[in-house]
């Protein structure tokens, strides 16, 4: 199975698993994937692979799905439930790397065989670190400012689509111009025209993450109502 077709079976896994979440536990439910999706996205975009010609990371698809989560409480529940959970999300993030970091600290047991690999995982380098949070909360905030708006300006169902897609795919341009500025500030500096591909090709990925979440939206829409 190429790269291509697998992210493609990845990303409907995905969003199919988020949906049943929320299907069966409703609201809590996404609350949990947020948190659950914060930590998992930000162990999984340490693995890079090719997709479509490009060399992307691989938590894109996890961390599409935060979008996807917080538009379906703004939709059904309100402003305001999406806004907790955006926060609820950073609190995780934060007390995943603090913890984490304590964690590497000790001392390892001569018998120990995974120390070098939670070393590799967790010990961040501080100006990624401060560029992830940064475009976390900058991006989910964004998203639900965004879906809001629109959600007054396109009130039909009909149009879902477009509070979805729109806000999604903006809050994630700026997630993506956040962080890439922030973690790669040297290479903006020396070699703009590195940087620049970097951002392309990991908006890419992202736009087409969000485009890829839309029939899912509409399950929830019918769930819970």
């Amino acid at each position: 199975m190429t790269n291509e077709l697998l992210w493609i079976v990845f990303a409907l896994v995905n969003f199919l698993l988020l949906i049943l979440i929320y299907r069966i536990f409703g609201k809590n439910g996404l609350l949990v994937w947020i948190g659950m999706s914060t930590v998992v996205a930000n162990l999984q975009v340490l693995k890079m692979v090719e997709l479509f010609g490009v060399t992307a990371t691989l938590g894109n698809i996890v961390y599409g799905s935060i979008f996807l989560a917080t538009d379906i409480l703004n939709e059904k529940y309100g402003k305001e439930e999406a806004k907790k959970a955006v926060w609820l999300g950073f609190y995780t993030l934060i007390t995943m790397t603090v913890v984490m970091q304590i964690a590497l600290r000790f001392e390892p047991a001569e018998s120990d065989q995974v120390n070098e690999a939670l070393q590799t995982l967790f010990d961040l380098v501080p100006q990624v670190a401060v560029g992830s949070l940064l475009a976390y909360i900058v991006s989910q905030n964004a998203d639900v400012y965004i879906f809001s708006k629109l959600k007054k300006k396109f009130t039909s169902d009909k149009l879902l689509w477009v509070r979805n897609n729109v806000s999604s795919m903006l809050s994630q341009l700026l997630d993506t111009a956040i962080f890439t500025v922030i973690a790669f500030w040297g290479i903006l500096m020396s070699e703009p025209g590195v940087w620049l591909e970097i951002f392309l090709t990991t908006y890419f990925i992202k736009f087409i993450v969000a485009a890829l979440d839309t029939p899912f939206m509409y399950m929830a829409k019918k769930f819970h109502k």
